[in-house]
Parts: structure tokens; sequence; C-alpha cells
């Protein structure tokens, strides 16, 4: 998810990413709602699960084992272990909920277009971000805490290999501006959490469809009909964001084509037809991506619409509506029709044309009378979309054997720490031969940072590469040899002691005819953390 960058690539581990399964069952009826640590989630991914499940993510760019749904969507496929865990570990239970606002915790990266909205439209809102919170808090019933899941903010900073992102939020870096983001939101959701009286009782209700989004139509007002399109990709979509720019000579707001460029695409991937290019006025079209098919569709046609009632949180009667961003199949960006008309990066990616929204609102008022009357079972489910079994694409390479220095071993420190580390935050590292990551298990650690019990002589570990202390370097050298560095920013709550620093992998290599994957392990000298280096 390296913002189609073939210069960033993954180099290892600074936190896990996860997938979270909650199921709400009310006795007669469930519902699947899951939220992962992805960038989007596949359309292939979305077939393989029931109607009843909604797969949300938080759109982050740092997760990578891509899969090929669709030619223009690579999202990861992270497995269905989660729902698996959750099914297995149901006990009744409460919901609590909780809501609040987390200001100046964001921006809008495209004011611009958000004042082309309607004045009236944005005096609704005092901000031109949403800054609601909304925690469900769910507990046993004896009121003992599960634990808590917290709705509509996201901690989305990129992570780069590369100098190329323009912004970096709040902090000096990366890393500091996604730990002020992150801790601001969390402490935020531990507020609302502590506090959450509000009991959320009655029936669950879930409502689901396909739909051809390329061919949708519209009722603006009593004399007026208009359809969406197929899908299109516009110049502004190449000139990137305020927050990182494309790397070509495009500009964000390009109303109007280029003729070299058009040149150039038309002639590798096609010329959109003129019902296409009205359809999407005034987008000017760079890649007419609803019309290229090969080795698959670029874009989805038939995309689902999904509504999700936990009793008192739904859409109809003065209820509360949430909104999960990017559920089930991504299609890039969801645009008002004002909005569209500025074509800034965010217009260039509404792929369905400028009545996109309005498509939407219709097909998710549909689904919410039809909660409202019970009469769920009457909706028509929809063309359901094909399940793309040939022609599947990966631009990554198979794992190879693995390969070391003559007279060393896998997992042999090559840099070792130092004998003392005072607690002022300083940065402890260490370096080992290592195999390659892919060739590993992926639940497992690759890190340990362990502290030396005096009592009992055993070592207890307080760090893994899960922890936001720690971070897990891979690097690819030649000859198939690669070594991973760790580094273990100290704290200043450390308590003072004896550590260790342990990297876990696996290497794969060839026994007779066949290769085998063996685990390895390494483990840095005992050093002394300590308030002085004059311990």
């Amino acid at each position: 998810m390296g913002y189609a960058s073939t210069q960033q690539t993954a180099a290892g581990i600074h936190t896990r990413l996860y997938s979270r399964a909650f199921i709400i069952d009310d006795g007669s009826r469930r519902v699947v709602f899951v939220t992962a640590d992805v960038g989007m989630i596949s359309q292939r991914v979305r077939l393989e699960v029931h109607a009843n499940y909604m797969l949300t993510t938080c759109k982050q760019h740092t997760n990578n084992k891509l899969t090929k749904p669709t030619t223009c969507s690579t999202p990861t496929t992270s497995g269905f272990q989660s729902i698996d865990r959750a099914h297995q570990n149901m006990r009744p239970g409460r919901i609590y909920r909780n809501q609040g606002e987390l200001d100046h915790n964001s921006i809008n990266r495209s004011p611009h277009s958000y004042l082309n909205n309607p004045e009236d439209e944005r005096l609704r809102y005092k901000d031109n971000t949403d800054n609601q919170v909304l925690v469900l808090k769910f507990t046993d019933l004896d009121g003992d805490d599960f634990f808590g899941l917290g709705v509509c903010v996201c901690v989305c900073v990129c992570v780069c290999q590369t100098n190329m992102c323009a912004a970096f939020g709040p902090g000096d870096d990366m890393f500091e501006s996604t730990r002020i983001i992150g801790e601001n939101i969390y402490r935020k959701a531990k507020e609302l959490y502590a506090t959450a009286v509000d009991e959320v009782t009655g029936s669950v209700q879930s409502a689901h469809q396909w739909v051809n989004m390329t061919d949708v139509s519209v009722q603006i007002n009593d004399t007026h009909t208009v359809r969406t399109c197929k899908p299109a990709l516009g110049h502004s979509f190449a000139a990137g964001t305020t927050d990182g720019g494309g790397a070509l000579n495009f500009t964000q707001g390009a109303v109007e084509g280029d003729p070299f460029w058009d040149g150039i695409v038309g002639v590798l991937l096609g010329k959109p037809s003129n019902e296409t290019k009205e359809c999407h006025h005034p987008k000017p079209i760079l890649f007419n991506t609803g019309e290229m098919n090969t080795p698959l569709p670029w874009h989805p046609q038939i995309v689902d619409v999904q509504i999700i009632s936990i009793a008192l949180i739904m859409l109809m009667m003065d209820t509360e509506v949430v909104i999960a961003g990017l559920s089930n199949v991504y299609t890039h960006y969801i645009t008002t029709y004002e909005e569209y008309q500025v074509q800034r990066y965010e217009g260039a990616s509404t792929i369905y044309g400028p009545h996109t929204l309005s498509a939407y609102l219709q097909k998710y008022r549909g689904l919410a009378r039809a909660i409202a009357q019970d009469r769920v079972s009457e909706l028509p489910v929809g063309p359901e979309p094909p399940f793309f079994t040939k022609n599947l694409v990966s631009l990554l390479p198979a794992a190879s054997i693995d390969r070391k220095p003559d007279n060393t071993s896998f997992g042999e420190v090559l840099q070792q720490v130092y004998p003392v580390y005072r607690q002022v935050g300083l940065s402890c590292g260490v370096r080992h031969d290592s195999g390659l990551i892919q060739n590993s298990e992926r639940d497992k650690t690759f890190v340990t940072v362990e502290i030396l019990d005096n009592r009992t002589e055993t070592w207890e570990v307080v760090h893994t590469d899960a922890s936001w202390e720690t971070r897990f370097h891979w690097l690819k050298g030649s000859n198939q040899q690669s070594n991973a560095t760790i580094q273990w920013f100290i704290p200043p709550s450390a308590p003072s002691g004896s550590y260790r620093i342990r990297h876990f992998g696996h290497y794969k290599a060839w026994k007779g005819f066949q290769t085998v994957i063996s685990p390895y392990e390494g483990s840095s000298d005992v050093f002394r953390v300590a308030s002085s280096f004059y311990y």
C-alpha cells in the first residue's frame, strides 16, 4: 500500500497490524463487525463472508502482502482468524455507548473543495472535519469489561521508505506524528469508555444488497433523472494530494485534459468512449478503468451497500447514524456533487461520476426503509459480482532460499549492544544474520525485549515487535543474504535492571531435493539499564 511507488517498500515492523471481530446476537439475529488495520478490503475477500458481516478498515498505507481481486485495487488479505476466534469466545454480555468530540486532531486536506458545498449545508457543522468519537463498551453480565470499540476515527499517517511524503502531521517526523494523533484518540476513547452508562438494548437488524454502480438511475427532483458512470480516474488523481503529491507534472484542479498524457495513455490503455467522457464531465479522464479488463477488470462494477442496526444505533426515527468508513469493497472516493466540480484529487478519484453520492444515498434510503418496516427479506439480493479464480496476479516474487556468510549461523549477532544504557529515551540496537521474513510464521513475534527477574533468575518479556518502543528493520542484501536490526527506544519508565534482546525467525534451505523451513533464534549480550552510567 505504498502509494503506487515502487520505492515505498516494507522494511520491517513498527507495530503489529490486527483484525478485530465483534459479534452481536439478540437471540434471533446475528451481525459481525470486523475492523482491520489495512488499507482496504478486496471484493474477493468480501465474497468470502456472509451478508450480515461488515468488514471495515482504517485506511492506512503500511500493510503489504497484496492480492489482486481487481487490477486497480490491491488490498491486504487479512484472513478470517479473528472472526473464528470471536465465534469461539462468545458469551452473554451488555453494550454501552458514549459519544464526544475530539477537536484539533485532524485537518481537511482539501478545504478548497469543501468550500464549494452550499453554505446552508456547511452551516450545519462547526468544522470541515468530522470530530465525533463514538465508543461502544462491551461487558459481561456482571459488568466486567470485554473491550471497547471506537468508531469513526483512525490514525492515518503515512510511513515511507523515502523522503517522498510531504506532510508528517503535528510531530517532527511520521513516528512522532503517529504517536501524537494516536495518543489523542486513545485518551478520548478511554475517557468515553470509562464514563459510558447508556445501555444499548433491543433487536439486531442488517440489510445488504449488491448494486451495479455503473448504471444507477438517480431521481434528482420531480423532473430530472441522472445516472452513474463506468469507472474512470481523472487527471488530478495522478497529481496526488496535498499530503503526498504525484511525481509527474499533473496538478490538482484540472478540468481539461493534457494532449501529451492523453495520447500516451490512449495508445497504451485505450481511449474512453464519448459516452463515458460526457458522463464524467467536468472530469478529464486519464485512466478509463471501466472499459479496461486485462488481466481482470481494473475497477469493480458491482459493489455492495449495507446497514447494520444495533438497537438504538440505526438510521431512522431519531436514532443515531454511525458511518463506518471504507467498508466492504473499496471504490476510491465519494465526494459531493459540488466537490466533484472542483476536480481535486478526491473528485478525480470519485470513479462512478458526479452523482455517485446521490446514488449511494438513494440505495441507503431503501435499506433503512426496509429495516424500519421489517421488510428486509423482501429486498432483492442484486447482481452478485464475479468471483475471479483465473488470471490472479502477484507482483511479489516467491520467497527464495536463505543464505548466510560462511562460518556463521542464522540469528548470530553481527553488532552487539553496549554494556549500559541510561533511562533517558536512548535507543538500544542489535543486528543479526536473518532469514526472509516471508519464510516466518506471521502470528509470532520477531522480537522480544526481556528483563531478568533476580528473584527467580528467569527472563520476563516486557516488549515484542507489537510494542511502540520497538522497531524491527529487515534488510535484504546480496547473494540471498539478509540481516535484521532491532531497536528498543528505552522509555524513562523502564525499570533498572539486566536486559537482553532476542530475535526469532525462520530460514529456507535445500535438504536433498526439496526445501525445508527451519526456525532460528539469536540473543544479544546481557546489558543494564540504569538511571546513570555510574550505576
